[in-house]
Formats: C-alpha cells, structure tokens, sequence
C-alpha cells in the first residue's frame, strides 16, 4: 500500500510544490546551520583569548605605524597615560591624521609617550582579552589586526598642542575630574 501512496503523491502538482518547498527549506536549515556554526567557532575563538593580554608597552600594530620612536633633546613633549583597573588600553596617537604612536597599556599600569613637540590627538581604545586575529580596519598599509573581545569601547581626546610639556591621562573614573572622553570608533581611531 506504500508504494500506491508514493505514486499517487509524485503524481500530484500541489504536492510537488510542497517538494520544492521542502527542498527550500534544506537550504535555509543549511545556510542557518553554517551560519551558526560559523558564529560558534568565532565564540570559540574569542573565549581562548578572553583572558589573553599583551605586555605593558607592547605595539601591536607596529608591522602597519611602526615603533615608538624616542626623542631626545630641548624639543619634546610626553604624554602619560594610566590605565584604569578593570580595563586594557590601547593608545593610538595622531598627528595631521596619522597614527604616529601606539602601545598596549595593562590594567592598572602606566605608559609615556615621548614625542617631539607639536600637536596630537590621542584615542583610547578600552576592552579585556586580546585577539590577534581580530580584523579591526583595512589602511593603506593592510589590514589592521588585534583587538578585544570583550567590554570593547573607543574614546578620544581634543588634539592638544605640546610644547616642552608632560599631558598626563587618569583613566580612571574620579568625582569632580577634570576630563571626560569624547565618543570615538575603529575607524577614527586607527
């Protein structure tokens, strides 16, 4: 009796329609089956980094804006920067829209910048566990890879002129402070 049920449906049109259907269905579960798995594996690959951190001082993007030149003489400037407790930092620092500075800040630590004098803009780029991999922006020197995984924010400053001068950022959240970062993203930022 099987059989005889099996000709009369492959015989009739609207359920033909109803195959189609179903075969439409196996590719939507399909793509959402890829896509799902594609977000677990990129979860997978942020959790074995949610409590990796670089060293204090570290440039991770030095192969792109290169290393932390010093300057010596009667014509520099410094800009200090501590790190709040229960966050990482990077420090971008621009100038004429360049990223001229850079460094990875641990929590709790503290990092100077020498510069000669002029003016600059620094970013503050926030956030725990340290992804490599993590593709951040396309610039014209490639790809730009590393960043957070977790508690990810972005921040600016105003640029600020210096001249034989020491700026010093608190990143540290204190009543009645004198500071506050201005909104900023990836983008702005590197």
């Amino acid at each position: 009796m099987k059989k005889e049920e099996l000709a009369v449906f492959v015989n009739k049109a609207p359920q033909q329609l109803n195959v189609n259907k179903i075969k439409s269905m196996k590719k939507i579960i399909f793509v959402a089956f890829i896509f799902l798995s594609f977000q677990a594996v990129s979860q997978n690959s942020d959790s074995q980094y949610r409590n990796n951190s670089l060293s204090n001082g570290a440039m991770p993007y030095s192969y792109c804006y290169g290393t932390n030149r010093s300057c010596t003489g009667n014509s520099c400037s410094q800009i200090q920067v501590t790190t709040p407790n229960n966050s990482d930092v990077v420090v971008t620092i621009k100038k004429a829209g360049e990223v001229v500075r850079h460094a990875y800040i641990r929590a709790g630590s503290t990092y100077t910048f020498n510069l000669p004098n002029g003016t600059y803009q620094p970013f503050f780029y926030y956030g725990k566990g340290w992804n490599p991999n993590k593709f951040m922006k396309q610039a014209g020197c490639g790809a730009i890879k590393g960043g957070f995984v977790t508690g990810e924010s972005f921040g600016k400053d105003d640029p600020v002129t210096l001249y034989n001068q020491i700026l010093t950022y608190e990143l540290i959240i204190q009543q009645n402070g004198n500071f506050t970062t201005r909104p900023s993203n990836k983008n702005d930022a590197f």
